[in-house]
Order: C-alpha cells, then sequence, then structure tokens
C-alpha cells in the first residue's frame, strides 16, 4: 500500500484526541494502521494491495501475482472471492437507475445463489465454529491454518459424509495443536465447541487413520507453566517441577502415564517442597484431575525420586 493511499485512509478516519495523530505506523502482518505518538489504532484489518508474489522472473511474476488480502485456508472461498455493493451507486458515488440497477439487482442475486452451493455451505460452517474455537483456545494462525488443511482434506476424501461437522473440524484443531506442541488437552478443545469429550475422540481417532497423520503425544512439562499458572504457584515451583519432571523420565517412570495428571504431582511434590500452602484437592479442582490420581503418581514419584516430605490433603 502506498503512503498517500494510507495517509487517504487516516484522513478520513474521525480523530479520537484534539492533536493531530503522530507518524504513521503500519504493522503488516496484522493489517493494523497505528498512530506513533499515542499507539492508538486507526485502521484494523487493512487489506495489502501489494503484490503477493515475491519471485523474480517477470514472466512468472505476471502469471502469478495478485493484489488485495492474502489468501487462507480458513475462509471457505479462501479469501479470494468478490463482493458486490448492496448500494446502487456507480464508482463515483452517483446513484444509479432504471436498466443498470435492474441488471446489478440480477447480478447480485447470481452471486449469492453461486455462494449457496452445499460445499460452500458446510465449509462456511466448519469455518465459523473454527474462528470460535481460536479465539477460545488463544491458538495462533498458522496451527487455525493447519486445522483448515486437515479439514479441507478430510472434505475431498468424503470423510464429512455422515459425520457431524463440528466433529470433524474441532479434531482437525486438535491434530494441528499436537503437531505444532501447542498444549491443549482434547477436553480443553471440547468444551471449547461445547460437545462431548468422547465423541470428539472417536472423530479424531478416525481423521488420524484415514489421513495417515503422525502426532506426537504432549509432554508432561508442556502442561506445566499453564497448571501452575491455574493453580496459583510461583515460577520456582514450576521450574522444580521440571526438573523432577525430568528425573523421572530419566529413570523411565513416566513412560505410559497421562502427561497432565504427570504435571499436576509435581507441581504439588514441588509445592510442598517450597512450602506453598496448595493442597491436593486445591491442585486437582485446577487441573481437572482427581486427587485420587495425583495423590498416587505422587506416592510413586516420592518412592522413585527419593523426595522426603508429607502429603497435604
Amino acid at each position: 500500500m502506498s503512503i498517500v493511499t494510507i495517509q487517504m485512509i487516516v484522513d478520513n478516519i474521525p480523530s479520537e484526541h484534539d492533536d493531530r495523530h503522530g507518524p504513521i505506523i503500519t504493522d503488516n502482518s496484522s493489517g493494523e494502521i497505528l498512530c506513533g505518538s499515542c499507539g492508538l489504532v486507526l485502521v484494523e484489518k487493512v487489506e495489502d494491495f501489494g503484490s503477493e508474489s515475491s519471485t523474480l522472473d517477470p514472466e512468472r511474476y505476471m502469471a502469478s501475482s495478485r493484489t488485495g488480502s492474502r489468501s487462507t485456508l480458513t475462509m471457505h472461498d479462501r479469501g479470494l472471492s468478490t463482493v458486490i455493493n448492496s448500494k446502487d451507486k456507480d464508482a463515483s458515488g452517483k446513484p444509479i437507475f432504471g436498466q443498470m440497477k435492474n441488471t446489478m439487482s440480477r447480478l447480485r442475486l447470481w452471486d449469492s445463489h453461486s455462494k449457496a452451493r452445499s460445499s460452500d455451505r458446510s465449509l462456511m460452517a466448519a469455518f465459523l465454529t473454527l474462528d470460535t474455537v481460536k479465539a477460545k483456545l488463544d491458538i495462533s494462525d498458522s496451527v487455525a491454518e493447519r486445522a483448515a488443511y486437515f479439514y479441507r482434506k478430510a472434505v475431498s476424501m468424503k470423510l464429512t459424509r455422515g459425520r457431524n461437522i463440528n466433529g470433524l473440524i474441532l479434531s482437525a484443531v486438535y491434530a494441528a495443536c499436537r503437531e505444532a506442541n501447542v498444549p491443549r488437552t482434547l477436553q480443553d478443545v471440547a468444551d471449547a465447541g461445547n460437545i462431548n469429550t468422547k465423541f470428539l475422540s472417536r472423530h479424531f481417532r478416525l481423521l488420524v487413520r484415514e489421513l495417515d497423520l503422525k502426532l506426537e503425544s504432549f509432554a508432561p512439562s508442556d502442561f506445566v507453566s499453564k497448571l501452575a499458572s491455574v493453580s496459583g504457584l510461583s515460577q520456582k515451583t514450576s521450574r522444580d517441577a521440571l526438573n523432577m519432571l525430568r528425573q523421572a523420565k530419566e529413570k523411565g517412570i513416566t513412560a505410559g502415564k497421562n502427561p497432565i495428571a504427570l504435571a499436576a504431582a509435581t507441581l504439588y511434590l514441588s509445592s510442598l517442597i517450597n512450602m506453598e500452602q496448595k493442597s491436593q484437592t486445591k491442585i486437582s479442582d485446577s487441573c481437572g484431575i482427581s486427587s485420587v490420581t495425583i495423590r498416587n503418581i505422587a506416592t510413586l514419584l516420592r518412592t522413585k525420586l527419593g523426595i522426603n516430605t508429607e502429603f497435604k490433603n
């Protein structure tokens, strides 16, 4: 986008303070225009009118370059569709009448019909859920893009026929989190999508099997920071828990055990060592793991690692 275009956009925005805006700062990654003096966001999600192609070959450049907002897999039309303005005005802002007005009405009708295909409606519903869950789980754009890729692949393999759309798109979100090592549990994704965990698990297994996904399990250390935060534990306790997990892994204690339960148990033991007033019940409620599970794993860790401390119920 040129400097002249940016200045025209900013000049048309009513100022929220008496002084004129300072130096204009553009953030190409977020599409925002900010005031350099006060940090006020003047424009949100401005389209990038620069070329999308980065090739240096002139022929390939002309063949592949385009302008406008960047394409994305998280929109049913990849963000490449056109929108016909509902206002009956021409390019100069003057109203249109007669035959031209009727022609524009028919074009809008045909445009809406072209977007009403069953496949488009299915993708629109799926990606609306994806957008909602992305905000609830606080996942990045790259993870959302990967989830959209998994879902589109499932659609191309006709896995959506006779199956729940939400179940498949949420399974794709969980698979993308696992692939990117973003610590979100199956329960987190199910809660964000308002569906049953067993229902989501069944769709996830289908997705992994049919798409032949090779996903690594989460490590207990991935959840320590998050669980320590929700439990109100200190950074020192979190570091001690990570060190305890490292020792447990070296001794082969962590194999085959729930990573969240291991993280919760090590945090509980570390909180006792650091004399933080957190009982098993409080950590259990914060982490979503039963107090019995935490106690059993904590007992095993205390025995195997030689930790001398008394449990607190």
